[in-house]
C-alpha cells in the first residue's frame, strides 16, 4: 500500500524578505533587477499541471502551480511587438502566500494598462504560430485523463484556443491570413494529441527509467522526432540561450494513440497500456507520402509500445526495506514491463499517381539507387535508436496477375541483401518476406499461428524490458533456487526491434503487430509472475481485451493516414469475421478512395503548415553522402542497453526522481472512487456480458470448454435429458412431422404434376423417403446415446443412488434389516396400526427409500 505523503513548501521560499518580491515584481514589469542569490531554490520533482492566464493590453502573465498548490512560478509574455516574441521566465518557486503578494503588486503596477485583467484557467501552451503577420498563442483549454503510469497521468488534448499575442494585431492581407488559419485548423489538435506534465511521453519506458540523463547537453529535454508541435515550440524560442531546460508551461504533444485497460486476475490488478507515437518527419497523406526521403525518414512511421504493469504500488519504486542512512535507498519496482514495435513504409523511392482516379493506382519505382543511400540512412538510424538485431517482416504480395506490390518486393529484397553484405555476421538484419494475403486466400497456412512463430523467434532475439528480476516462483518450480543457472537475477532489456510493413502499413501490419503484442503479453505476464506459461489462448478475456485495444490502435492510425478505418481486422485473418464485415469493408474502401482522391491534397498542405514544412522543400545543404560499403556507424552497432549500466541508472532514477505525490495524491481534496481514473478505466470485468460473479473467473481461460470436463455442465445435461422421459424416437418423429406439416402448409396447391408450381414444389421441398427418415432418426439418436454415455463419468454419489434405485425396482433385497423395514411398512397399511406408529411411519418409509 502506498504511503500518503504531502509535500511541504520549499524551505528557502518562506524566508525571502519583502524586497525580493518587490524586485521580482519590478523585473516582471520590465525593470532589469536581478534576483538575489538566495532565491535560487533547489528544484523539486513536482509537476506544474495548473495554469492561470492573466491578460492585459501590454502583456500576458501565466502562473503555473502544482496540484497541491505548494509551488508556483510565473511567466511574462510581451504583447507590444507584433514581429517578435519576448518571454521572461522566472525560475523561482513561490509559495501560495508569496504568489498572492506577487500578483497583488503586479495588479498595482499595471493599473495604467488595466491591471492584470480577467483570470482564465488553462492547462498549458501548445506553442506559437505565425502566418502572414503576427504571432498566435495556442492554449489548451480542456483535457482528459487517458492513462496512468507510475503515478504520472497521461492526458488527451480535448480542446484548444488560438489567441493573438499582439494586442494591436494588424493584418495586411486578411484573406490570405484567414486561408492559412483555416488550413492550420484542419489538423485538429483536439483529436489524438497527448501530453503529460511529469512523464516523458515522447520516449519509451525503458529509455525513461534506464537513461534519465539522455538529454543532457541537448537543446530540448524530449525526443523531438515524435513531437508534432516542435515547430511551434522551437520557432519562437530559436534565439533562447537555454539548453535542456524544461519549461513547464510549454507542453510537447505527440500524435498517435494512447489506450489503457486493466486485467483483473483473481484479485490482482494488471494495467495494459498501448502508446503509438507517429513521427513528424515525412508525415502526410497516403498517396502523397510514400517510401523514403533523402534523410532516410519513411512515411507512416509509428512506434508502438506495449506496457504491462501490476499495480502493487503506484510509483516506479518500492519503499526501502529498513531504516535508511543518509539518502533514501529505494528499490526499483519489478512490476513494469514494456515491448516496442515499429512500422514504416518500404525505404526505397516509390510513388503512386492519383491523377487517373483509379481505386488502386499503379506503383512506380521512380528513382533506382544502386547503393540504396536513403535506405542505409534509415537502417543506421534504427540501429542508433533501438540497437541490434533488427528483424524485418515484409508482408507484401509475392505473385500478382498484374505486378504491383511484387515490384517493391524484389527491390526491397535486393536492398536488404545489398546492405547486409557489409554488416558483421552477428549484426546482420533478419529479413522475412511472407505473402500474408495469399496465405489467407489460398488457406495454405494458418496465418495467426505462422505469425506467432515469427513473433516468438523475434521476441527471443530482441527481448523486452522488465524492471526487475525473474519472480522467485519460477526458480522454485524449476528446481533448486540456489543451483538454478537459468534463473534471471537482473533486469531484462530490449535491444533491437521488429520492423513490420506492408504497402500501406495498415491492415496486414496491424494484424501482425497484434500477434506480436499477444505473444509479448504472455511473456510480460509470465515475467511478472501472473501466469504459469507465456502461451495465452485465444477467446479469453485477456486476449479479447488486447484485440479491442489493437483494433482501436489500428483504426486511429488508419484514419490519420488514409481517412478511413481498417478494412481487414484480426478476425478476418482468424476466419471469424462479423456478420456485417463484408458491407463494412466495402464502405471503408469507398471512404478511403474518396478521401485519397479528393481530400489528400488539402490534408497534406495542412500537415505541412502545421509541422512547418515548406510547400516546395529546398535543402540548403544536400545530405552528406555516406560510404557505399561502410554505410553504418560502428558505435551504433554496440550494445545500446547494457545490463550493468542500466541497472545502476535505474537505481539512481528511483532515488533521485519519482517524487510525484503532490500530483497523484490529493490529501486535502475529497474524491469519490467513481471519479478516480484507476477505478473507472476499462477492465475485463466491463466486457459485454460480465457480472460481479466473473471476478472469480480467470481472464486467461478460453470461453469454450469441453463438456466432459465440466461437472456442472454434465449435471445440466442430465437434467435436460430428464425433462424428456418419452422415447427419443417419438420426440424426433414428432419434431420431424411437425416441420414437414409447416413446410407443406406454405406450399401452393396444384393438380397438374407437370406444372411449374409442382416442379418448384418438388425442387424446393422434396419428399423424404421413409428409409432416409429412419436413417436420419438413427443419426439423431447417436447424440442422445453419447449424452447417456457421459453418465459413466458422473459423481460417485449420483451413480450409487441410481444403481440402488435400479436394484430396488427389480426386487433385489438389500443387506441388513431391509426385510424388517419392508414388513413394518406393510403393517402400517392396516388402518388399525396407523395410530400406533404415528409420525415414525414417514421416517421409516424414507429410510427404506434411502
Amino acid at each position: 500500500m502506498d504511503r500518503l505523503v504531502s509535500q511541504s513548501d520549499p524551505p528557502s521560499s518562506s524566508t525571502l524578505p519583502a524586497a525580493v518580491f518587490q524586485g521580482k515584481a519590478a523585473e516582471l514589469s520590465d525593470k532589469s533587477i536581478q534576483p538575489p542569490a538566495n532565491c535560487n531554490l533547489v528544484p523539486k520533482f513536482s509537476a506544474f499541471n495548473k495554469f492561470i492566464l492573466y491578460e492585459n493590453k501590454l502583456r500576458f502573465y501565466i502562473v503555473a502551480s502544482n496540484a497541491s498548490d505548494s509551488r508556483h512560478r510565473i511567466v511574462k509574455i510581451d504583447r507590444t511587438s507584433q514581429t517578435d516574441i519576448a518571454i521572461v521566465e522566472d525560475d523561482t518557486d513561490y509559495s501560495g502566500k508569496q504568489m498572492s503578494n506577487m500578483l497583488k503588486m503586479l495588479e498595482d503596477g499595471n493599473k495604467g494598462s488595466g491591471g492584470l485583467g480577467k483570470a482564465r484557467i488553462i492547462f498549458g501552451i501548445a506553442g506559437f504560430v505565425k502566418f502572414t503577420a503576427g504571432w498566435y498563442m495556442i492554449v489548451i483549454s480542456k483535457r482528459s485523463v487517458v492513462a496512468l503510469l507510475g503515478g504520472h497521468y497521461l492526458y488527451h488534448c480535448e480542446n484548444t484556443e488560438m489567441i493573438a499575442v499582439a494586442s494591436n494585431h494588424k493584418i495586411d492581407r486578411p484573406a490570405e491570413e484567414q486561408r492559412l488559419a483555416n488550413m492550420f485548423k484542419q489538423v485538429d489538435i483536439s483529436k489524438n494529441f497527448y501530453f503529460s506534465y511529469s512523464y516523458d511521453i515522447t520516449s519509451t519506458l525503458q529509455n525513461n527509467l534506464t537513461k534519465p540523463k539522455r538529454f543532457n547537453g541537448t537543446r530540448w529535454p524530449f525526443n523531438d522526432r515524435y513531437v508534432w508541435n516542435f515547430h511551434m515550440i522551437a520557432a519562437p524560442l530559436k534565439d533562447s540561450p537555454a539548453t535542456g531546460v524544461r519549461r513547464p508551461w510549454l507542453l510537447p504533444l505527440i500524435h498517435g494513440h494512447v489506450d489503457q485497460a486493466k486485467l483483473t486476475v483473481l484479485g490482482r490488478v494488471v494495467f495494459v497500456t498501448l502508446i503509438a507515437r507517429r513521427s513528424r518527419h515525412y508525415a502526410g497523406a497516403r498517396y502523397l507520402t510514400r517510401g523514403v526521403n533523402e534523410e532516410g525518414n519513411v512515411a507512416n512511421e509509428v512506434e508502438t509500445e506495449q506496457i504491462v504493469s501490476e499495480a502493487l504500488t503506484t510509483p516506479f519504486y518500492f519503499p526501502p526495506t529498513g531504516p535508511s542512512t543518509g539518502e533514501c535507498q529505494r528499490r526499483p519496482s519489478p512490476q513494469y514491463t514494456s515491448y516496442v514495435q515499429y512500422r514504416g513504409s518500404i525505404p526505397i523511392y516509390w510513388t503512386q499517381e492519383t491523377t487517373s482516379m483509379t481505386p488502386r493506382p499503379p506503383i512506380e519505382i521512380n528513382v533506382v539507387d544502386p547503393f540504396y543511400v536513403a535506405a542505409s540512412r534509415h537502417f543506421d538510424d534504427l540501429f542508433a535508436r533501438y540497437g541490434a538485431p533488427i528483424t524485418i517482416l515484409n508482408l507484401i504480395k509475392r505473385r500478382e496477375p498484374q505486378p504491383r506490390e511484387s515490384k517493391l518486393l524484389d527491390e526491397y529484397t535486393q536492398c536488404v541483401k545489398y546492405l547486409n553484405q557489409f554488416l558483421p555476421d552477428e549484426y546482420k538484419m533478419v529479413y522475412r518476406a511472407w505473402d500474408m494475403s495469399r496465405a489467407y486466400k489460398e488457406k495454405t497456412q494458418d496465418v495467426i499461428s505462422y505469425l506467432e512463430d515469427i513473433a516468438e523467434v523475434s521476441i527471443q532475439m530482441t527481448g523486452f524490458f522488465h524492471s526487475g528480476a525473474e519472480p522467485l516462483a519460477h526458480g522454485l518450480h524449476n528446481g533448486n533456487f540456489e543451483e538454478n543457472e537459468h534463473f534471471r537475477r537482473s533486469i531484462l532489456l530490449q535491444n533491437g526491434v521488429c520492423r513490420t510493413n506492408c504497402v500501406d502499413c495498415l491492415d496486414r501490419t496491424n494484424a501482425a503487430q497484434f500477434v506480436f503484442g499477444k505473444r509479448a503479453l504472455g511473456h510480460q505476464l509470465y515475467a511478472l509472475g501472473v501466469v504459469a506459461s507465456p502461451n495465452l489462448p485465444f477467446d479469453s478475456d485477456a486476449v479479447n481485451m488486447l484485440t479491442e485495444m489493437y483494433h482501436d490502435h489500428g483504426d486511429t492510425i488508419a484514419l490519420q493516414y488514409t481517412g478511413s478505418a481498417l478494412v481487414n481486422r484480426v478476425e478476418t485473418y482468424r476466419r471469424m469475421p462479423h456478420w456485417n464485415s463484408h458491407s463494412r469493408d466495402i464502405i471503408e474502401n469507398i471512404r478511403r478512395f474518396y478521401a485519397n482522391s479528393l481530400l489528400d491534397a488539402d490534408k497534406q498542405a495542412a500537415i505541412n503548415l502545421f509541422l512547418g514544412v515548406a510547400a516546395e522543400r529546398s535543402l540548403a545543404l544536400p545530405p552528406k553522402r555516406g560510404q557505399y560499403q561502410k554505410w553504418f556507424q560502428k558505435r551504433h552497432l554496440q550494445v545500446l542497453y547494457d545490463v550493468m549500466e542500466c541497472s545502476s541508472a535505474l537505481c539512481n532514477f528511483v532515488n533521485v526522481g519519482g517524487e510525484f505525490w503532490a500530483e497523484y495524491y490529493r490529501p486535502l481534496l475529497f474524491t469519490s472512487l467513481g471519479k478516480h481514473f484507476a477505478y473507472s478505466m476499462n477492465s475485463t470485468l466491463k466486457l459485454p456480458g460480465k457480472t460481479l460473479k466473473d471476478i472469480a473467473y480467470s481472464p486467461f481461460l478460453p470461453h469454450s470448454t469441453h463438456p466432459t470436463h465440466h461437472p456442472r455442465l454434465m449435471a445440466g445435461v442430465r437434467r435436460w435429458i430428464g425433462t424428456y422421459p418419452s422415447s427419443q424416437h417419438e420426440f424426433s418423429k414428432k419434431a420431424f412431422t411437425s416441420k414437414q406439416e409447416v413446410l407443406k402448409s406454405d406450399l401452393p396447391s396444384t393438380d397438374d404434376p407437370r406444372s411449374s408450381a409442382a416442379l418448384a414444389k418438388r425442387l424446393l421441398h422434396p419428399d423424404v423417403p421413409v428409409e432416409e427418415q429412419t436413417e436420419y432418426l438413427k443419426y439423431v439418436d447417436q447424440c442422445f446415446a453419447l449424452l447417456e454415455a457421459c453418465n459413466d463419468e458422473a459423481e460417485p454419489e449420483d451413480k450409487e443412488i441410481y444403481e440402488r434405485f435400479v436394484r430396488k425396482s427389480k426386487g433385489v433385497v438389500e443387506e441388513g434389516n431391509s426385510c424388517d423395514i419392508y414388513v413394518t411398512y406393510v403393517r402400517t397399511m392396516q388402518a388399525e396400526d396407523v395410530d400406533t406408529y404415528g409420525e415414525d411411519l414417514v421416517a421409516t418409509y424414507e429410510q427404506w427409500l434411502g
